[in-house]
């Protein structure tokens, strides 16, 4: 029987302990959190959740915590990431990140725009090297994207022969008539907005400027009406530019795209420079412009009343969409590939779950990462991110979403070419 700390019970984190609360394997789920009110509300929905009050800045009060744990995940912010994988270090347990880990400690002398790329490099070739001495793994980049989306990644790319483009995209477009631009953390979103993305083109990986390059499609999500999608900072480009070879059949051109009500709402925001975290004077009074935002932008729900009361105020759109692009050689043919992945909305995901469509996804994919985890289904020694399982755990996963109502189709087209993604 497993024992397994979750360290951040917000959105996702509370949808993964509810998850494993099911699991035969699962003896007990300690859930952590600073604010220990959390920890005990998504206790109350459980059988085998224990709260737990931890301040992750503080690396032996997670190690006190998660003593005896053979797997710790983490969903806390991003600062919090090099405390967590210390202690699972440490501890010599394994480990699950839904995000990677920023400013690593190791890489601070590196240039700021260089950093979190190095950050990921050390991670798979040194701290990979201590979880594989400690006969354990740990897997980074675990949520919907990364994490499903590097699944669905690797099936689009299996059906070419060689692979030369990859295109991630995700379209936002749940809107209830309350106020929430944001259906996941309103914290992480923000910052995520007003960052430099990456992209992988002929072979090296590039910075591209937050909303730039914007792309359109016409998908069936959306009646075939325009939608339009921009850059926005995301793991997976950067992913693929370091397994290129060995998952991704040489593909030497990654992108990840965004839009929705999430993009409508930050984007003149970012350019009325309201996103900056650079401290201003107004007025006589110091202010951080991020801050101020952030202050007057509401979290996201968990709990399921709030969730049912937003439902029930009205929602004014329930979609969304959730498509790869994969282009390259089959058969001789220039083809491309083109996943779109169907998942349960916001007013499904409540019947079903009591969660809302942002947390069904992103934390029963994230789930599905730790379900692989407590059924001895990982066999990779070290460190790895979401998109180097082996093919049989990629289907595996599939397998275990579609159980889940998350499913997709695949069509094969020929003679379509990448020719708008830098535009």
């Amino acid at each position: 029987m497993k024992k397994v700390m979750v360290c951040g019970c917000g959105v996702q984190g509370s949808t993964i302990c509810r998850k494993l609360d099911e699991e035969p394997n699962v003896e007990e789920i300690i859930c952590a959190d600073y604010d220990f009110e959390a920890a005990k509300a998504v206790c109350k929905l459980m059988k085998k959740g224990t709260p737990k009050k931890v301040n992750a800045a503080n690396l032996d009060e997670i190690k006190k915590a998660a003593e005896g744990c053979e797997l710790l995940v983490n969903v806390m912010p991003l600062n919090y990431g090099a405390n967590m994988l210390r202690a699972a270090m440490d501890l010599g347990c394994c480990y699950q990140d839904l995000a990677a880990v920023e400013n690593l400690p190791e890489c601070m002398d590196v240039d700021p725009y260089d950093r979190w790329i190095a950050g990921i490099r050390y991670m798979y070739e040194n701290y990979g090297k201590v979880f594989a001495k400690n006969n354990t793994t740990a897997i980074i980049g675990t949520g919907s994207a990364p994490g499903v989306m590097c699944v669905m990644a690797r099936k689009c790319v299996n059906e070419l022969d060689t692979c030369d483009t990859l295109n991630m995209m995700v379209y936002e477009g749940v809107e209830a008539k309350r106020f929430l631009p944001f259906w996941w953390s309103t914290d992480v979103a923000l910052a995520d907005m007003q960052e430099d993305a990456f992209a992988l083109e002929n072979g090296e990986i590039i910075r591209t400027k937050p909303f730039s390059r914007k792309i359109y499609r016409k998908w069936p999500e959306y009646d075939m009406r325009p939608v339009m999608l921009c850059e926005h900072a995301h793991d997976e480009p950067v992913y693929v530019a370091f397994n290129s070879e060995k998952y991704f059949k040489g593909c030497k051109n990654a992108y990840f795209k965004y839009g929705g009500v999430g993009i409508q709402f930050s984007e003149p925001l970012y350019r009325a420079g309201l996103l900056s975290w650079e401290e201003e004077e107004v007025d006589g009074q110091k202010e951080i412009p991020h801050d101020v935002i952030l202050k007057h932008v509401p979290q996201a729900p968990k709990d399921p009343k709030e969730i049912k009361e937003i439902i029930d105020e009205g929602i004014i759109s329930d979609g969304g969409a959730f498509v790869i692009e994969a282009y390259g050689k089959k058969d001789g043919k220039n083809v491309m590939v083109e996943l779109h992945l169907s998942a349960p909305g916001l007013i499904e995901s409540y019947e079903k779950a009591k969660m809302t469509g942002e947390m069904y996804l992103t934390g029963q994919g994230a789930f599905l990462y730790t379900r692989l985890f407590v059924n001895d289904m990982i066999d990779q020694k070290g460190l790895i991110s979401s998109d180097m399982l082996d093919d049989e755990q990629v289907e595996q996963y599939i397998r275990w979403a579609e159980e889940l109502g998350i499913t997709y189709t695949i069509e094969i087209k020929e003679d379509v070419f990448p020719a708008d993604l830098k535009a």
